[in-house]
């Protein structure tokens, strides 16, 4: 049986109790299947702002490099906001990308059918349910590119000075559009063999080179349809048709924003995992979609579902344990269809609220059962 290390980055407000959870459902995993995990948990975001006085300590950083997977529950929170953007909480999931050199995000958007009834959107919309997976770039575009914040000597038209200017800047190479495009159609072979590809081409040269790069990369996935989507009007297709998406591809921040659209369609952000992944045998780093959510932290009422979703992820993907993680996914399945709930995923007439860790429980158990 094998042995692997995993990170483990709790963070900042319901960050250390989902990620509590998660590990409880590993230990299970692990007593079940004989393969041993062993935990290293370090500091980042928040918390390690207030205790180190930087978002990503090194040491932080040297444990994830030399871990086999990083799971990491949430960072950030209005404690920080003051802060400027390189000391802030997030800017360690900034680094955490770029030191692992983690350029595919991959989001699942998935409306379970016993949550069709949360999702916002009408009944004859979601009927044919919804599995979206969102490939965004993660080491590329506007959030690394350059920035700056100056005085500036010009005015307004009507002889207003400008005052403070601020830019930042979209960049994207061929070699890094390529590598996402591979990822977005090889993931596509594996599901329903459609892509779109989602970019402002009408405006942006960056996004002219993507549909250069998908016209020559495309010919080698015969078998995947795809398709080019300005993001206005794809943001516009994920509420009035998301079940005929497949495998959305896109830069770095129209996949921020698109994915967490996505997230709200399936009834609830606190269901949705991600995958950070890199070059193949590199650590890949998992997490839920959701944020730190401050104001329920410490109340025992967060739902651990995405970040236990997020370690099926991480078996799959990083540890080479594929039947674990589908397991886990069917045991979350399981869960739901009992008619057990969090707070976040309750519907009308539901009694069987459950709290962080009696959710967590009923996984385990479920999960025994298979």
């Amino acid at each position: 049986m094998a042995k692997f290390n995993i990170a483990v980055i709790p963070g900042d407000g319901i960050g250390p109790e989902v990620t509590e959870s998660t590990i409880e459902v590993l230990k299970a995993v692990s007593k079940r299947s004989g393969h041993e995990f062993s935990f290293s948990e370090v500091m980042a975001g928040g918390i390690a702002i207030d205790t180190c006085g930087e978002p990503l300590p090194e040491s932080s950083l040297t444990v994830a490099k030399e871990s086999d997977a990083v799971l990491l529950g949430a960072v950030g929170g209005p404690k920080w906001d003051d802060l400027p953007g390189k000391s802030r909480p997030e800017a360690a999931l900034l680094g955490l990308r770029k030191e692992l050199a983690l350029y595919a995000n991959l989001r699942l958007a998935i409306l379970f059918p016993e949550l069709k009834s949360a999702s916002p959107l009408r009944p004859d919309i979601v009927e044919n349910g919804v599995d979206i997976l969102i490939v965004r770039e993660l080491t590329g575009g506007i959030y690394f590119g350059k920035r700056g914040l100056a005085p500036s000597d010009e005015c307004l038209p009507d002889g207003t000075p400008k005052g403070l200017e601020a830019f930042d800047v979209e960049t994207y190479s061929e070699a890094e559009i390529e590598r996402i495009l591979r990822v977005g159609f090889t993931s596509a072979m594996q599901r329903r063999k459609h892509v779109t590809v989602v970019d402002k081409a009408n405006i942006l040269e960056t996004s002219r080179l993507w549909r250069k790069v998908t016209e020559r990369v495309a010919p080698d996935y015969p078998e995947v349809a795809y398709e080019f989507m300005y993001v206005d009007n794809a943001s516009m297709q994920l509420l009035r048709r998301p079940s005929s998406m497949d495998v959305i591809v896109t830069s770095n921040m129209f996949g921020d924003i698109l994915s967490d659209e996505a997230g709200m369609i399936t009834g609830s952000i606190g269901m949705l995992p991600s995958a950070s992944l890199g070059t193949p045998g590199t650590p890949g780093m998992y997490e839920p979609v959701h944020g730190s959510a401050p104001d329920i932290a410490g109340k025992g009422i967060a739902n651990p579902l995405a970040t236990i979703l997020s370690a099926a992820l991480m078996l799959r993907y990083s540890l080479g344990l594929p039947e674990e993680g589908a397991k886990i996914e069917q045991a979350v399945r399981d869960v739901l269809s009992a008619g057990y709930r969090t707070a976040d995923i309750v519907l009308n007439g539901e009694t069987n609220i459950l709290g962080t860790k009696e959710v967590t429980e009923k996984v385990i158990e479920a999960y025994e059962k298979l």
